[in-house]
């Protein structure tokens, strides 16, 4: 949703009169709230894996209340088309896949060597099929979540927190796809410690899934940590991580919401591969090994070792950390 942003932005440099509404999964609005080009959200709340029909026909309704002109569809499954042909969307814009001709009449063939990113996949559906170049991929704007200092405030006072008086480390430990994924759990209590002794706050965020992970950290560490992972809402957890002086994230949801923020960030890939999904900042360093065996996009380990991330060592994150504070002022 972050890189379908680059989408949104194109949108309205092309169309700045428009009105861009988006259909998405609920738990995705407080994201769009901090998008300024988006005028409004739908929520569709489909069963992963399941039609879902009697959803998509209520969706379908809704869309047609609207009148839109063009419906963009960004998924390449048959069943994300239905609601847009449903509504009688004169110009639904996609990518081929899944055999819905019917469905998508403004279709586009997905050349991954010419798009290797994703959010060139998605601006590359902005435009018109006739005005595309064969020739240069498109460029983008990298996305900008919004964030206001009352919600801030308001967020740190449900939550019993006072703004960081020394510099704020946040910490993002999760990564729903798999452990491959992850970075060893005493590997970020490692780094905790050694920012703490360095006189850094180091806060832990993720969701009530990453919670165990959050405390195997605060356990491993010595009481350098402050664990909200389960405790904030995704609302929250963008106005906090607004504070943050600087981020360390696995490649999860969370390092391109703090990409987003433009705050400085370390990101840490193991299995995954920057060169398709990789934080959209100028603001981002990117910590990898670069393994023979890597990236091979596993949720577990194929060998069994973990290697791309057990061999990344705490020190030179930390130094990556003192490296992103000291290349931009704070």
């Amino acid at each position: 949703m972050v890189m379908a942003q680059s989408l949104f932005m194109d949108l309205h440099a092309r169309h700045p009169k428009s009105f861009i509404a988006v259909a998405a999964p609920p738990w995705t609005a407080p994201l769009l709230a901090r998008m300024p080009e988006v005028d409004l959200t739908i929520p569709a709340n489909f069963s992963h894996g399941k039609m879902g029909l009697g959803a998509r026909l209520d969706l379908a309704r809704q869309l047609r209340e609207y009148h839109f002109d063009r419906a963009i569809v960004l998924p390449g499954s048959i069943k994300s088309a239905l609601a847009p042909w449903l509504a009688r969307i004169p110009q639904r814009t996609g990518y081929r896949g899944e055999m819905r001709y019917r469905l998508i009449n403004d279709i586009r063939p997905l050349d991954k060597q010419r798009l290797p990113l994703t959010v060139q996949r998605f601006v590359f559906l902005a435009g018109e099929a006739r005005q595309q170049s064969t020739n240069d991929p498109p460029t983008w704007q990298s996305p900008r979540l919004v964030v206001d200092d009352e919600s801030v405030s308001r967020s740190l006072d449900e939550l019993g927190l006072k703004r960081p008086t020394t510099p704020l480390l946040a910490l993002c430990p999760g990564a729903e796809f798999g452990p491959a994924k992850r970075w060893p759990s005493r590997h970020f209590a490692h780094l905790a410690d050694l920012a703490h002794a360095a006189g850094f706050a180091v806060w832990l965020f993720g969701s009530d899934k990453d919670s165990d992970i959050t405390r195997q950290i605060v356990e491993a560490s010595d009481d350098a940590c402050i664990d909200l992972a389960g405790h904030t809402n995704l609302g929250q957890a963008i106005e906090l991580l607004s504070l943050a002086d600087v981020v360390v994230s696995n490649d999860s949801g969370l390092v391109h919401v703090s990409a987003a923020l433009k705050r400085p960030l370390v990101a840490l890939y193991g299995s995954s591969s920057p060169g398709f999904t990789p934080p959209l900042s100028n603001d981002a360093t990117i910590l990898t090994l670069d393994l023979d065996c890597s990236p091979c996009f596993k949720r577990e380990c194929p060998l069994g070792h973990f290697r791309c991330l057990e061999d990344l060592d705490p020190a030179r994150v930390f130094k990556a950390v003192l490296n992103a504070i000291d290349n931009r002022p704070i």
